[in-house]
């Protein structure tokens, strides 16, 4: 029986399964050539005695023949142990070269998998093409190369929907508060249609907002990155606070900010650190805390802010589109639920890891780490 800790893989079940195969032919084999051998052993029989012979004559003839089956029966024995010693070295013979034979045949089938786990949803144009004749394995790859594709037509659709929808919509959206513009510019407008306008104003900015999410996410999903230079993230925390010094003067805001340089495009990147400090204002409570540092190959940006404890399991869906973790958020004037989302697409595009963690005293950690950008 295997040991638990033996992987049990397509290779080892090949290899014993050549080696059981070549066992039980090779013990087959024995049998059959023990049998026949003992067979012409038994067929000999002792030549009649001459009738009226000489008694020494017949007595000579009686010790050879013994003599002889003592021979046939140690030569039977020899041969019987000399099987076995041979069976027994075959054995692992046949075990070593099942398992060459076996990774020879799987050897096709562990480039596939090499190839399907180096494509992601950023390079789904890469196929596998694997060469060779028109077999099972040639069959599998091309199944693939298949599936790929219908993917990369699917994923392709759905950005291109997205980015031109939000283009399109922002035409009606200019023409409505042109409208707007239009109506309250009228000599003494009614004081109803300044309030009106000034709510449909509101509603227009947050789809607006909404929209240039759409368009932030989809190019950060599609890895387009508009510029690619060494940027600084101490440099874009410190002017996502300094344009936000009104709304953040309600807070203790704490800096602990350190040289920390990323490779990519400034403006996804700008955009990923004001979101940041946006959930952390409008979602945060007391105090919050921004710091930047670089170790071991890795930028990092931690953003941390007070409130009330949340649960983990909630705050680990906050990087999906439209997710909020309490019912009065999702009623703020200023969040899309697309915020912590945008972050995490553009982090992904940058190669970098995004982790959310509910701090066990109240509030939320989260943690940007990018590579660092070569001096």
């Amino acid at each position: 029986m295997l040991s638990p800790m033996v992987k049990r893989t397509v290779r080892l079940r090949f290899t014993i399964l050549y080696a059981v195969l070549f066992l039980v032919s090779g013990a087959a084999l024995l049998v059959l050539t023990y049998l026949l051998a003992g067979g012409q052993s038994s067929s000999t029989s002792p030549a009649p005695s001459q009738p009226g012979g000489p008694v020494a004559t017949q007595q000579v003839i009686a010790g050879l023949q013994a003599e002889l089956a003592d021979l046939q029966t140690h030569q039977s024995r020899q041969l019987l142990t000399g099987s076995l010693m041979a069976l027994a070295v075959m054995v692992v013979v046949s075990i070593v070269l099942g398992k060459l034979v076996a990774g020879r045949v799987l050897r096709p089938l562990r480039m596939i998998t090499a190839a399907t786990r180096r494509i992601s949803a950023d390079n789904l144009h890469e196929r596998l093409a694997v060469p060779g004749p028109a077999d099972e394995v040639k069959h599998l790859a091309d199944t693939i190369d298949s599936l790929l594709e219908r993917l990369e037509a699917s994923f392709a659709a759905q950005r291109r929907f997205v980015a031109n929808a939000s283009h399109e919509l922002r035409t009606p959206l200019a023409t409505m508060r042109a409208s707007l513009d239009v109506a309250v510019a009228k000599p003494e407008p009614a004081a109803q249609v300044v309030a009106l306008a000034d709510r449909c104003r509101t509603e227009l900015d947050q789809v607006d907002r909404l929209l240039e999410g759409f368009l932030v996410l989809a190019r950060a999903q599609h890895g387009v990155l508009p510029d690619d230079a060494r940027v600084s993230l101490r440099d874009l925390v410190s002017e996502a606070v300094a344009a936000r010094a009104a709304d953040i003067a309600r807070l203790d805001v704490d800096e602990d900010l350190h040289a920390a340089f990323a490779q990519g495009s400034r403006t996804l990147l700008a955009r990923m650190v004001e979101n940041v400090v946006d959930n952390a204002i409008v979602h945060g409570s007391g105090w919050i805390r921004v710091a930047t540092a670089s170790a071991g190959g890795w930028s990092e940006l931690v953003v941390e802010t007070g409130g009330a404890v949340l649960d983990q399991e909630h705050v680990d869906r906050l990087a999906r589109p439209f997710q909020r973790l309490v019912a009065d958020r999702t009623g703020s004037e200023r969040g899309t639920g697309l915020g912590l989302s945008i972050v995490a697409a553009i982090i992904d595009a940058h190669g970098g890891r995004l982790r959310l963690h509910a701090r066990p005293e109240g509030g939320l950690r989260v943690t940007i780490s990018l590579p660092v950008a070569a001096a």
